[in-house]
């Protein structure tokens, strides 16, 4: 059954979107926001800062991988080039492939950070609000940033999978 082409101008207007959104959010992110904030803020204060942000961008990054997913199984499957699940015997199916991997990356990176860091550094801002020492928050927050550009970067990788899958 061949895909409409009224859902796939759907599908590809939110594939866009989504990735509008997410890239444009990392990007924006971690060239702009936490450099100026870094060097404005209060370690305390800044610390705040990152945790009222991800509370606020966690869910729309979440929200634009599923439209992600979603969009971009409907774009495959209408695709000429798609030969099948696990078929990679054309140029198109090896970038879409190479794509997906990377793709994968971002979302455990993204896990990571969602389940794991940003508790460990609420946990320590909790800490310090009850005065107890947290030499290791610095370290935290250091690594979340170090991961918040390893996930762009990958995006980055991700729209030149996506260019030369076109291409092919």
């Amino acid at each position: 059954m061949q895909t409409p082409d009224w859902a796939l101008l759907i599908s590809l207007w939110l594939h866009m979107l989504a990735t509008v959104v997410w890239i444009g959010g990392l990007a924006a992110l971690a060239l702009f926001v936490l450099p100026i904030a870094r060097r404005s803020m209060s370690a305390e204060t800044f610390s705040t800062f990152l945790r009222n942000v991800h509370q606020k961008l966690d869910p729309i990054g979440w929200m634009s991988l599923g439209i992600l997913t979603a969009t971009g199984l409907v774009q495959m499957s209408a695709n000429d080039s798609y030969e099948g699940l696990f078929a990679f015997g054309n140029e198109w199916s090896q970038a879409i492939l190479f794509k997906h991997i990377v793709f994968f990356g971002m979302i455990a990176v993204s896990a990571y950070l969602t389940w794991t860091l940003i508790p460990a550094i609420e946990r320590t801002a909790i800490q310090r609000a009850r005065g107890k020492d947290t030499a290791g928050a610095q370290a935290l927050e250091q690594r979340e940033i170090r991961l918040i550009y390893l996930n762009l970067a990958l995006g980055i990788v991700v729209l030149a999978f996506t260019a030369l899958a076109r291409i092919s």
